[in-house]
């Protein structure tokens, strides 16, 4: 059985809107929405689970029934911080599922990655146990105490960006949340999932990422996304090679980079 999760319980704060920005609309849908159809149109994905806002749940699910998000089985309520959000829809997903289960963490504001990036993450987990999706910096990386002074330069070769979804057996990342969760400092700088392993001395195995699998945080992002949908709605039209540059396959695409189960 292979589970997205995905969890969508920003605020949009920095976004400056009055909505919260995974219910933004681009291109007719919510950004949520596109989202979920990356995952329901993978076809080695089973289940959607959705963390979100408690006061959103209902509005989720008429979304899902809306735009036919028949892979969702159930909308969750979100907790204190977003690692407890997370855990919640874990433990939804214990409820009905075999611990053996892959389970794939995604935020809902990356409505972009691409469907062999999700099929790799399945095929790294059968093999490691885990799954990191990432992409290689390009920019320098610098590292400073108080955004004042700059402490260190970490070589740029050595440096990568953290992205979604970051996948697991379900038993594991389950056990290692409650190992979290019984220490004094919870989740304290517990940023993410592969935080949270390393913080385990779990070894964290990488996915290459797909460099239009973007976070939608600012209003710049939203302009981005759009130009991306746009860019992706003229491959289809015009075949301008979208695979190749952004490494985003189409809807419907029969993905075979992973021949296993």
């Amino acid at each position: 059985m292979n589970i997205a999760i995905i969890f969508a319980g920003g605020s949009g704060v920095r976004m400056g809107a009055g909505l919260p920005k995974q219910f933004l609309e681009i291109n007719g849908k919510p950004i949520l929405i596109h989202t979920m159809q990356l995952f329901q149109r993978h076809m080695k994905i089973d289940k959607i689970y959705a963390v979100v806002s408690p006061d959103y749940i209902d509005y989720v699910k008429d979304l899902g029934a809306e735009f036919h998000i028949t892979k969702l089985v159930d909308v969750v309520g979100g907790g204190e911080t977003a690692q407890d959000s997370i855990y919640n829809g874990l433990k939804r997903a214990e409820k009905d599922n075999p611990p053996d289960s892959i389970v794939l963490l995604h935020d809902g504001v990356r409505p972009f990655v691409s469907y062999d990036v999700i099929s790799r993450n399945i095929k790294t987990v059968k093999k490691y146990g885990n799954a990191i999706t990432s992409t290689p910096c390009f920019e320098t990386i610098m590292v400073s105490k108080d955004g004042d002074v700059v402490d260190s330069v970490p070589y740029r070769k050595e440096t990568f960006a953290g992205q979604a979804p970051q996948s697991f057996y379900l038993k594991d990342i389950i056990e290692a949340h409650d190992k979290i969760r019984a220490t004094e400092n919870r989740y304290e700088n517990m940023v993410d999932a592969c935080t949270i392993i390393r913080t385990l001395g779990i070894q964290a195995h990488m996915v290459e990422g797909n460099r239009g699998n973007i976070k939608i945080t600012t209003p710049e992002d939203v302009y981005m996304l759009r130009a991306l949908l746009q860019y992706q709605e003229n491959e289809m039209v015009f075949g301008l090679g979208i695979t190749d540059r952004i490494g985003h396959m189409m809807p419907g695409h029969v993905d075979d980079t992973d021949d296993e189960d």
